[in-house]
């Protein structure tokens, strides 16, 4: 295992530290803590990319842990009221309904090759963006514009999911596998 997943499940070992720490009110160890993880995030792909160390392993793990970090950190700030409820509601949600359209593909017998899109990354970004703002307004009480952080998350979620939404429709309406010329990968 290369360095880039090292760093990647480093993100995921970093997750309940992060959010013990917020439960526990050491806001100053949580950022830091979450800072850590989000460098990692930034890293892990640099660095892959870099070498030339993609694995199979890092692209499932990659998306994983971005998603395991981004639901506890909403689900605990709404928890401690730091974040409204609506938005981990927009940002679970899409994530459960991706999550059940690629076991209905699956089980359909489809195969799924997810490859992120820009507006994945964008979602990614603003989500991580509203978790910092949100800490270091509520904790800190630095002016953050949380609520254009929050509205933007909102918008590129929304938008990332429907993105998404679409292309595994697009798997559905291609060739059966026993078809020539049968495509199961979704881009």
């Amino acid at each position: 295992m290369g360095l880039a997943n090292w760093l990647t499940v480093v993100r995921i070992v970093l997750i309940p530290v992060f959010v013990t720490q917020l439960v526990y009110r050491r806001p100053t160890t949580a950022l830091v803590v979450f800072l850590l993880a989000s460098l990692t995030d930034t890293l892990d792909g640099y660095i892959a990319r870099r070498r030339g160390s993609q694995t199979r392993l890092g692209a499932f793990l990659d998306p994983v842990a971005d998603k395991l970090l981004l639901t506890a950190s909403f689900i605990t700030l709404t928890y401690l009221k730091v974040l409204p409820f609506w938005i981990t509601a927009v940002v679970i949600s899409r994530d459960v309904v991706l999550i059940l359209g690629a076991a209905l593909i699956h089980i359909a017998g489809g195969t799924i090759f997810p490859t992120p899109t820009w507006l994945g990354k964008a979602s990614t970004f603003f989500q991580m963006l509203t978790v910092l703002a949100a800490m270091l307004q509520f904790y800190f009480k630095i002016p953050a514009a949380v609520t254009w952080f929050v509205l933007a998350t909102a918008l590129f979620t929304t938008a990332s999911g429907i993105q998404y939404l679409y292309q595994g429709t697009r798997l559905r309406h291609q060739p059966s596998p026993s078809e020539p010329h049968a495509r199961t990968l979704v881009r």
